[in-house]
């Protein structure tokens, strides 16, 4: 978990971070999988489309922010939420949710929920979204080394 002194100099414009959760969810090997089937990349297809309902309502139960991501004009293919005062563990039943719903496409996701500060507010651009703090870059680090040992699983951290 990151530490306190990680954190020092992230606040920005006096607004202050609070311990939750951040949660980064990505469809594994899209290309090759809209390439096969034939689905497009730039509409809704029946896996990013889903992803999109599926974001949205894990957002809204559990009051998360969408910092990144959820797009209802082309398809969700990733997202970086963050939920404050709640411990991944809590998360997991609607994660394991989430990824059976997206496996039963044929489609694997790699999701990862991991503890520290969250800042709460979207971010402006997919960088901002997964570096902007100590907390997220850990998430996309572990995401990353799960989607090379071959993906299609769920990190609680």
């Amino acid at each position: 978990m990151p530490t306190r002194k990680q954190y020092e100099g992230v606040e920005e414009g006096g607004e202050g971070l609070v311990w939750g959760t951040v949660v980064v969810l990505d469809l594994d090997r899209f290309e090759e999988t809209i390439e096969e089937r034939g689905w497009s990349q730039y509409t809704p297809n029946p896996a990013t489309g889903l992803l999109s309902h599926l974001v949205e309502q894990f957002a809204r139960k559990w009051s998360a922010v969408i910092v990144y991501g959820l797009d209802w004009e082309r398809g969700t293919e990733e997202a970086v939420l963050e939920i404050p005062l709640v411990e991944p563990e809590e998360l997991r039943e609607d994660l394991e949710r989430i990824k059976e719903e997206v496996n039963k496409l044929g489609v694997g996701i790699t999701i990862v929920a991991v503890r520290g500060y969250v800042g709460l507010k979207p971010a402006k651009s997919r960088r901002e979204a997964y570096t902007a703090t100590p907390t997220r870059r850990l998430a996309i680090k572990l995401l990353r080394r799960a989607k090379r040992r071959g993906g299609n699983t769920i990190i609680i951290a």
